[in-house]
């Protein structure tokens, strides 16, 4: 008897098919909450990135190699905005994915692509400070028009073949395919084995963190040269 109540208590993603998942329901006074907060960040995160676009676009002498590589984290983040996070939040809110699996693969396809877009674009932002705070009379010689279209090449070629050719070809489950579809896949789940929104978070604090030890450790090396320079 308790195992029976047990399961007529058990929520499914799809009631009428067999091997559905199984849903989380939240109270209507939770996901409204959730429903604004996320919707709130989704429209700060379009604007934000927008306003970048605009204004590295709009102004010529913002036209530089290192806006180049920030203009194209942008367009990362700003498709992310537009793409992936309205999605994520149904399927975060409503705990299913009523979406179908052809754009599950579409929708994994563009979020390990736009994710290891923006890690790689910020690597190379990261590439880039570090020449003009360390070495900065090597920097324009280094840094020049051409490399800082590379990085930018290099950040969107890689991410597009690995995240496409790797979902859609099923690269990620290829050697137990047997394994995943008994034990693991699911009517109305998300079933990914790639996410990297968390690391990319992750990663821009870190950035941040080491950008600001070096601009912090770089300062004091040259006001000391500048104090040797006045004393002599």
């Amino acid at each position: 008897m308790e195992l029976k109540n047990v399961s007529d208590n058990i929520l499914l993603c799809f009631e009428s098919l067999n091997g559905s998942c199984q849903k989380f329901a939240y109270p209507l006074s939770v996901r409204i909450p959730l429903y604004l907060f996320f919707g709130a960040t989704v429209f700060l995160t379009v604007l934000g990135n927008l306003l970048v676009i605009i204004t590295i676009v709009h102004f010529k002498q913002l036209h530089s190699p290192t806006n180049h590589l920030v203009l194209s984290l942008a367009v990362a983040d700003l498709l992310v905005g537009l793409l992936l996070m309205p999605t994520c939040t149904i399927r975060s809110v409503e705990t299913c994915w009523y979406l179908g699996d052809f754009y599950c693969k579409i929708h994994s396809s563009f979020d390990v692509t736009l994710c290891n877009a923006s890690i790689l674009n910020l690597s190379f932002i990261a590439i880039d400070r570090y020449y003009a705070v360390c070495h900065p009379l090597r920097y324009q010689a280094t840094i020049t028009p051409s490399v800082a279209a590379a990085m930018v090449a290099v950040s969107w070629s890689v991410p597009s073949a690995l995240g496409f050719g790797m979902v859609l070809l099923e690269l990620n489950i290829m050697g137990f395919e047997d394994f995943y579809y008994s034990n693991v896949y699911c009517k109305g789940g998300f079933n990914t084995s790639y996410n990297n929104m968390f690391l990319v978070l992750i990663l821009t604090c870190k950035l941040t963190c080491k950008l600001d030890c070096m601009c912090t450790h770089r300062l004091p090396l040259s006001l000391t040269s500048q104090t040797d320079l006045h004393e002599v």
